[in-house]
Formats: structure tokens, sequence, C-alpha cells
């Protein structure tokens, strides 16, 4: 038996892959299925083309040149019921205990036992904190759903990348009062083809007001105090939508005993061939592997690592 955390895409590969060589595995997820493509906004269009999101040799067809959330939310959920996989939703793993060929799980609802374990817990684990006062108080979110609740609002974002730009599209093209803050002197290059002269030109025309080289200095229920190459300003806000990008789960690895390369990328420790890891028997898959650098792994080159992984633990378990 194969136990994987995380009930992503990848997680879902992997037991697809080991159910393919006869090894029973069960997936465990502190959140729904697919959690991290759950909390994309509600209207975002993946980058890459349906087909390489594809799991399992089963199509993903889609209505457009590039798939929705939507679609790959009934896609992935569609994927799982076709192989009958064993998935337990909504549980959290605390820490695994044991060694190779007699682990146990143990969750906040109870325990498991596994001969593997294989780590799929992605990069959403936990958000980038700004670390500003008034970050805690309940208008600032670091998951965008839709852009309806902030009509007639004023509405900072946070960032720089596509999830930033999306929000500050749509809360502004629902009526919202936008401002973008980024703490360089630019967007990002990996802004969607599509979408970029769209920013910049609701930038240049100040329908989106853009304020570049700054950073924010306190959060408070009505204003927002930043720091800009002009100086310090006060914006007047109702939400802060602060799109600063997300972390592995490193408490969970740290309570697992996987090893992190010691720099600032803090990627676990793994065989290149196997995606085993320091400790025998366990496996990491998908961008977790990719620690801090969440620009490198996507579901797209990472669907590998099923393959990878159901082969070593074929191998080994005979």
């Amino acid at each position: 038996m194969v136990a994987i955390i995380g009930a992503g895409p990848i997680g879902l590969a992997t037991s697809i892959a080991l159910k393919n060589r006869g090894i029973p595995s069960f997936l465990i997820d502190r959140g729904c299925l697919v959690n991290s493509i759950y909390n994309y906004p509600v209207n975002m269009t993946f980058f890459s083309t349906s087909d390489r999101l594809e799991i399992g040799n089963i199509p993903f067809i889609s209505h457009g040149p590039k798939p929705t959330r939507k679609e790959a939310l009934e896609y992935y959920r569609r994927a799982a019921e076709h192989y009958d996989l064993d998935v337990r939703l909504y549980e959290s793993v605390d820490t695994v205990k044991g060694e190779d060929g007699d682990f146990t799980i143990i969750t906040d609802k109870g325990s498991y036992s596994a001969d593997k374990v294989v780590v799929a817990t992605g990069f959403y684990g936990q958000e980038n904190k700004m670390g500003v006062p008034g970050e805690d108080l309940e208008k600032v979110l670091h998951y965008y759903d839709e852009p309806h609740r902030y009509a007639w609002q004023n509405v900072l974002v946070v960032g720089g990348g596509n999830s930033a730009v999306d929000a500050a599209l749509e809360t502004y093209r629902s009526g919202a009062d936008v401002s973008i803050l980024v703490r360089n002197d630019s967007l990002k290059d990996s802004i969607k083809y599509w979408v970029k002269p769209d920013i910049e030109n609701r930038i240049k025309e100040e329908s989106i007001i853009g304020y570049f080289n700054s950073e924010v200095l306190e959060i408070r229920e009505k204003e927002v105090d930043i720091k800009t190459p002009d100086g310090k300003k006060t914006l007047k806000n109702d939400f802060v939508l602060a799109m600063t990008g997300y972390r592995p789960h490193y408490g969970l690895m740290e309570s697992l005993e996987i090893e992190l390369t010691d720099d600032d990328v803090k990627m676990p420790v793994y065989r290149e061939e196997s995606l085993e890891t320091n400790r025998p028997g366990m496996y990491v898959a998908g961008v977790v592997c990719g620690g801090m650098d969440t620009s490198r792994l996507f579901i797209e080159n990472t669907r590998v690592h099923a393959d990878q992984i159901a082969k070593d633990i074929e191998q080994k378990l005979g």
C-alpha cells in the first residue's frame, strides 16, 4: 500500500500509475480535490493547452484554445472517478512515523498504514506574508476568487505576476477603484501574452494606478500606507489583495524529516531518477520538488514523476 499526501493533479497521476501496475494506494488532502486549482481565480484561463495537463491517458477536451479553471476541476474529478481512486479529503496529515515498509500516517482524523509514502503537496501550502502591521485584518486576502464583491470599493492589489494582473483587471472592470503595487520596476515577464498589453494600457491611461519599486508599510481599516520612490503615500482602501505568491508546506516536510537544500530555494533533496528522498521509502512528486522556485515546475513538466515513482516502487516491492 502506498500513501499519497496531496490530491492534486500529480498526486492523482501517481495513484493512477501505481494502479496500472497493480499497486494499491490512497490519497489524503487537507482540502478538496485538486485544491490548488480550486483556489485559482474563478475566471482563470490556463497558460497551457489542455493536452499538456492530461493524466492517465484520459483526453482533456476544452471548449477554447486554452482550458479554464472550471474545465480543469471537472476533468480531474472525472479522472479520479474513472480510475476509482481512493481519495480522502479534508484530512490533514500531522506526521509520518515508522520506516520503509512499515509507515504509519497520522492525521487529524486517525492513522493509516503504508509501505511507501509520496509527498505531492504542491507549493500552495502557505501564502508569502508581507510582514506588515494590519496584514491580519479580514480585508486582506491572499487568495483571489472573483470580482463582484469588490464593486465600487477601493482595492489595492499587491504583486507583479499573473494572479495580481488578473485580479487588478477583473476588479477594475467590475467597478472597483484599483491600484496595483509592484516591488520591482516592472511587471513580470511571465505575464500571459494576451493579458500584458491590457494591463500596461490600463496603467498608462491611469484607469488602474500603478506603483512600482514600492512596498506596503501598514494596513488599517480604511487606509494603506505605502512607500514609493516619491516618498510615503496614504491610500484610501477597502480591500488588499496580496497576490504575493505561495510556498511549500515546510512545516509538514520538516515533520516528515525530509532534507532540504541549505539555500534560499529550500528544495527537498531527492534522487533524480526515482524522486526518493533522504528518508527511504518516502518520495516527493510534482511542483513541491522545486521548493521556493515556483516558476520552474508545473503540472506540464512534472507529470512524468508519476511513472518514475511508480516504476521505482514496483521494482522495490517486487
